[in-house]
């Protein structure tokens, strides 16, 4: 059975800076040998969290990579912006304000601590659970 995780975020490290979060669960899917897909709302998003990747963690040098490129299937974290297509992967962590889509046993849901971001992790909830997901929520 696919599994979604919810990550809500209200820590004020991560209320400040929501893709921290998206780059520690990125460096403990990568500990943990995962190939993952980073599904963002937009290419600005998808630049901004290839920069962060460089940047969060000196001790971690995470191969992360804008698919689309020819290199892709061989580097551990593809970042996808819309319009993008890939090749499914195990893990997936969504940002988009829709359901990930595909074939993946579990996707993570960040979700920032604004009004209208729970709003539509709640329709998302549901739509998982619809789709015969397990589901669970974790307070960040």
């Amino acid at each position: 059975m696919p599994r979604a995780d919810f990550y809500l975020i209200d820590k004020p490290r991560f209320r400040e800076q929501p893709l921290l979060l998206v780059c520690e669960l990125v460096r403990k899917a990568f500990a943990a040998q995962q190939p993952t897909l980073i599904l963002t709302r937009d290419f600005e998003q998808a630049e901004a969290i290839d920069e962060l990747l460089w940047e969060f963690d000196e001790d971690t040098m995470i191969p992360h990579q804008l698919a689309g490129d020819d290199d892709d299937a061989n580097t551990a974290v593809l970042i996808v912006p819309p319009g993008i297509d890939t090749v499914d992967r195990p893990l997936v962590i969504n940002l988009r304000e829709t359901c990930a889509n595909g074939n993946f046993q579990r996707v993570l849901e960040v979700v920032a601590a604004d009004p209208a971001e729970r709003d539509g992790s709640r329709l998302r909830w549901r739509e998982y659970q619809q789709r015969g997901f397990e589901l669970h929520k974790n307070d960040m």
